[in-house]
């Protein structure tokens, strides 16, 4: 089965045979870089690569991943999400991408589509408070706020309006957060660089799967460019930040409560700096496990009657939307039924 490979430390990856070949470049105590112990990576093991410090790597090394339909995703040192190498099309499909454009150009089909991204989203928001509501949180002020929003929805036809729905919904929920949360503050939501220690993760993690739903996109015969919540623009995959909605309180949220509420990370695990506060490595780490753990985690799907992971109902996704687009059947979003 093939992983995700997380590549924290600067260095150099180059092809050896059929295998990659990553050296890190590791400081000593006075800051000097020194190579370190190589580690070799089987391809036919790597669905994608993580790159969080700078490498070093050539053109062939680039044909030799786009060969094996491995994806690389770049982070910049405040951890923003900077790009990604996506090896060559392989189900590029005429019809899918006439299909799309023509609902994002058709503002009737348009708001369709958008208001479903959000309906899912703001469902599985209140999933997430309910279940601590569940545990003695007190929420129901929040979820019902939330729900008042909500019921807004269908009857929106502007997909700016909708826009300021999802940011009034969420700006609801964030208020969640200090109250779920037993030792660190959220605060107000700020970014570019984050503010504190739950914003530090909740920017951490949403690029992460932003990610995620960029790979699936790419395995399916959508075009990551067309989207319909967030407006299309230059140089960025707008459709996944569309479908990452849906997933972003399912799989980011749910692991931010658990590793604060654990203390798998605490304190020591952020650096404050340039007025803002970011993961430092160990932090880094600790988090991705956490988050790869969600991703394989597994469940019992309701209509393909298997178990099925976290990772792979986002591709399930993109192939609900596909067949919406298509005409085939409407698209129904994603929303947590356990």
């Amino acid at each position: 089965m093939k992983r995700t490979y997380y590549l924290f430390n600067p260095g150099q990856l180059e092809r050896k045979d059929n295998t990659l070949k990553f050296t890190p470049c590791i400081d000593d105590e006075n800051g000097v870089g020194h190579e370190g112990q190589p580690r070799y990576l089987p391809v036919e093991t790597i669905d994608d690569l993580y790159v969080f410090g700078s490498l070093n790597a050539n053109s062939s090394l680039y044909n030799f991943l786009g060969q094996n339909d491995i994806a690389v995703h770049f982070f910049d040192y405040y951890e923003n999400y900077s790009g990604s190498f996506m090896p060559r099309d392989s189900l590029l499909s005429g019809r899918m991408l006439i299909a799309q454009a023509s609902h994002y150009i058709d503002k009737k089909k348009r708001i369709v589509i958008a208001r479903k991204f959000i309906e899912g989203a703001a469902f599985n928001m209140i999933k997430n408070l309910n279940y601590y509501n569940n545990r003695g949180r007190y929420m129901d002020p929040i979820i019902e706020t939330i729900n008042g929003y909500s019921s807004r929805i269908s009857a929106t036809n502007d997909v700016d309006e909708l826009m300021g729905i999802e940011g009034n919904i969420r700006m609801t929920y964030y208020d969640a957060f200090d109250i779920i949360l037993n030792d660190f503050e959220m605060g107000k939501r700020t970014k570019q660089p984050p503010g504190n220690e739950v914003n530090a993760l909740i920017s951490f993690g949403n690029m992460m799967c932003y990610s995620q739903c960029l790979r699936a996109i790419h395995q399916t015969q959508l075009n990551p460019t067309i989207s319909y919540l967030h407006t299309p623009g230059e140089r960025r995959y707008s459709l996944s930040l569309d479908i990452s909605e849906i997933f972003k309180p399912l799989l980011v949220d749910r692991v931010i409560f658990k590793v604060l509420n654990k203390k798998e990370l605490q304190e020591k695990h952020f650096d404050r700096n340039l007025n803002g506060c970011l993961l430092n490595e160990n932090g880094k780490k600790i988090f991705v496990k956490e988050f790869e753990d969600r991703l394989n985690e597994t469940i019992k799907h309701r209509t393909l009657n298997r178990n099925v992971s976290y990772k792979h109902l986002i591709k399930l996704e993109c192939y609900k939307l596909s067949k919406h687009l298509l005409g085939m059947e409407e698209y129904k979003p994603f929303k947590m039924w356990w």
